[in-house]
């Protein structure tokens, strides 16, 4: 019928009839004939044949992104029956159950939806895509696996036969769940998974460009909190008898054919174990193009690169791209003629030709224990996870003097604030100026959505903000986040680094003598040329990258 209707609408062509079908044919589990158009590209998507298809059959057309749906009417048809028949329940008036689907001619799949409801049904047609969104939405993901558990305890506390609930809970099933859940994290952009228990309700959210989102969980996810939590233990190989310590462990997966490393934490609260699942592509290694640096900031990171000697010291918050960023430059610069050393706490990517140490305290390797053994293996460039101490600091310190190029990070507001982190380790003056060649404070903005980011008309505010880089000459165009189906209505995907350089020169190590404040020695480095990260902001709102908000909310939390 599909095929008919699009023909007298001269949307394909017969010879696109035939090619379709001919595949449908080839296939064991054959798709729909409209499924094949649009993954043939023939058509766009089901929004161009729907709604003759609903015209052809009497039916109404709807879309979903237009309907709230009450909780009453979804539960009309349990989880495990919307996924499996590719319905979703919309509506309940005077006893009827409006129901939309894709596949009206499914008479089949329709007559045995009809035998497990009471209710009489109204169908509506709706895009799959629409509705496969809404069966997430309502139910959360997993949905229908935890109903299917639900309805299987049930079954075998009727029987009375312990053995079968226990088996029932064990990991088979909440395997599956657990893997739904991640899969679904990978393919949302998430980079976190925070699994977080309540009172009367376990909470899923999923962050995603570096803001945390509700990943709604099924209502009845929290009758099996034990049992993901103790699968996840599993999987990390992590005591699971142990809940009233944190413990961190680590475990791999595979997802559509990509290794993913995905780093655990556990933490106690009273209403149960809290967990954050970090995941990370364990083969995807950013080059200096992909990091979002301008022309010169690229140029100056690769200068300094290329030292023989020194550190390099990158700064920041948590989540804020610094590894990275440090994870380029060893990239960039791991030959056969270097030998590169890192030692960190975790190990976050694996670079082949890279030797890397994970710390680990309980035993004594701690990062200055490991740094000291790291010097008898003859290095040229060390990477050291973080300075957290004056003891890992002074041992970097004389490394870079002796020869060797270091790279590290620190936990500041600015690059200015690395100076004055180090001296309040009572690191002396004279040795920062004679090793740390450059701090690099880094942020990461969320990228506008190239199809619905807008123009922004009124321009007085934007501009006042920014007054200090705005050329009164200058032709400015400013977009803001909207909202569409490509980036989920976040107005954004994906993120890139902005940056601020504070290249050592003759004046600031002079400043760094004389014990200078972080406000004197930043004043000191902008009237010399450093962009700040303000600044940097303003470059990437000025080409439509991302926008003032954005900018603002990262700068100045």
């Amino acid at each position: 019928m599909i095929g008919e209707i699009l023909l007298k609408n001269k949307l394909i062509k017969k010879y696109d009839v035939q090619k379709a079908l001919a595949i449908q044919k080839e296939e064991e589990n054959a798709r729909r004939l409209g499924q094949i158009f649009i993954d043939l590209n023939i058509l766009k998507d089901e929004n161009v044949f729907l709604p003759l298809l609903a015209e052809q059959v009497g039916l109404e057309f709807v879309s979903l992104k237009e309907h709230t749906i009450p909780w009453e009417v979804i539960e009309k048809i349990s989880a495990k029956y919307a996924t499996f028949y590719k319905v979703l329940p919309i509506g309940f008036h005077d006893n009827i159950l409006t129901i939309a689907t894709a596949y009206p001619v499914d008479i089949t799949s329709l007559d045995q939806i009809s035998l497990v409801l009471d209710e009489k049904i109204n169908l509506v047609i709706a895009s799959q895509k629409d509705i496969n969104e809404g069966i997430r939405f309502y139910y959360g993901v997993g949905a229908e696996t935890v109903d299917r558990i639900m309805d299987n305890v049930s079954t075998a506390q009727e029987s009375e036969d312990s053995e079968e609930i226990d088996e029932l809970d064990s990991e088979a099933s909440i395997s599956k769940l657990l893997t739904q859940i991640l899969h679904e994290a990978f393919q949302e952009r998430a980079t976190d998974i925070h699994i977080e228990p309540g009172e009367d309700e376990l909470k899923l959210r999923y962050r995603i460009d570096g803001v945390l989102h509700d990943a709604k969980a099924p209502r009845n996810m929290k009758f099996f909190q034990e049992s993901i939590i103790s699968r996840i233990k599993i999987l990390s190989n992590l005591n699971i008898a142990e809940k009233r310590l944190p413990q961190d462990g680590r475990f791999k997966l595979r997802s559509k054919g990509v290794e993913l490393d995905l780093r655990v934490s556990f933490l106690p609260t009273p209403t149960g174990e809290s967990v954050v699942i970090r995941l990370l592509n364990a083969t995807r290694l950013y080059r200096f193009q992909e990091l979002g640096l301008g022309k010169q900031e690229r140029l100056w990171l690769e200068d300094l690169i290329k030292k023989p000697h020194g550190i390099i010291f990158l700064t920041g918050p948590t989540g804020s791209g610094k590894t990275t960023t440090l994870y380029s430059c060893l990239s960039k610069i791991n030959t056969d003629q270097n030998k590169i050393i890192t030692i960190e706490d975790p190990v976050e990517y694996q670079i082949r030709g890279v030797t890397h140490i994970q710390v680990n305290p309980g035993i004594g390797l701690t990062f200055a224990h490991g740094l000291r053994s790291m010097l008898r293996h003859d290095p040229d460039i060390m990477m050291i996870g973080e300075v957290r101490d004056r003891e890992t600091a002074e041992i970097a310190i004389q490394i870079a003097l002796t020869g060797h190029l270091v790279f590290s990070t620190l936990h500041t507001n600015d690059a200015a604030s690395g100076v004055v982190r180090l001296l309040d380790m009572n690191i002396d003056p004279f040795l920062i100026t004679s090793t740390v060649e450059c701090f690099i404070a880094q942020r990461l903005v969320r990228i506008l959505c190239p199809k619905c980011k807008e123009k922004v008309t009124e321009l007085a505010a934007v501009k006042d903000r920014f007054q200090n880089f705005v050329n009164p000459r200058e032709k400015i165009t400013v977009f803001t986040p909207k909202g569409c189906e490509d980036c989920q209505q976040t107005g954004f995907i994906g993120r890139e680094a902005i940056v601020e350089f504070l290249i050592l020169d003759e004046g600031l190590r002079n400043l760094i003598m004389q014990q200078a404040t972080s406000d004197v020695i930043k004043e000191h480095a902008v009237k010399n040329g450093m962009k700040t990260l303000l600044q940097s902001g303003w470059e990437k709102i000025k080409k439509g990258i991302t926008s003032v908000d954005e900018v603002l909310r990262v700068v100045e939390k």
